[in-house]
């Protein structure tokens, strides 16, 4: 990947998280070391309902670091390229990939990762770094370990996802 470790934090907000979600405090611990290690970081922060932008539902968890320099691209849809900056903003940081961590899982996580990988990034995953709450039919932990499991089985033929833990991640950005 070109660009100098690039890390995409997907929709950690206060309104995202209005909601309970898994191990919140241990999972922006992980995004708040790969936040302290990465070369340049995106935000990307979902408008909707009570969280129209420059809300404080809209803002971004007071306890991940916002280091100066870092980048926020509104979004609408779990799709964080869907009518955003995103792809822009990756042209102009010469990133040909990057690494992924955030809210919700299931949702804006999974749907990044897949169009992203469709689009030709080079997706990692931090399979420590994101979480999503407890759904009718599965807990948190339960959809955490089988889309981790999906990414790395993910069918995107010369441009597999990778999936690692944190730590692995920041051993691979020394």
């Amino acid at each position: 990947m070109t660009g100098k470790n690039v890390l995409i934090v997907v929709d950690m907000q206060n309104g995202v998280f209005a909601s309970p979600r898994y191990d919140r405090s241990g999972r922006t611990a992980l995004i708040n070391q790969l936040i302290d290690r990465a070369g340049r970081i995106i935000f990307i922060q979902h408008a909707e309902g009570e969280m129209t932008e420059g809300s404080e539902f809209w803002q971004v968890l007071p306890e991940l670091h916002q280091p100066a320099g870092s980048v926020s691209v509104t979004k609408t849809a779990c799709d964080s390229f869907y009518r955003t900056r995103l792809d822009e903003v990756l042209k102009d940081l010469n990133a040909t990939g990057f690494t992924v961590c955030g809210c919700a899982t299931d949702y804006c996580v999974d749907t990044t990762i897949k169009v992203a990988a469709s689009k030709g990034y080079a997706v990692t995953v931090a399979s420590d770094a994101h979480t999503t709450g407890d759904r009718t039919h599965a807990t948190a932990q339960q959809l955490i370990g089988q889309h981790n499991e999906v990414w790395r089985e993910l069918s995107v033929p010369g441009n597999p996802v990778t999936v690692k833990t944190t730590a692995e991640i920041l051993a691979g950005w020394a």
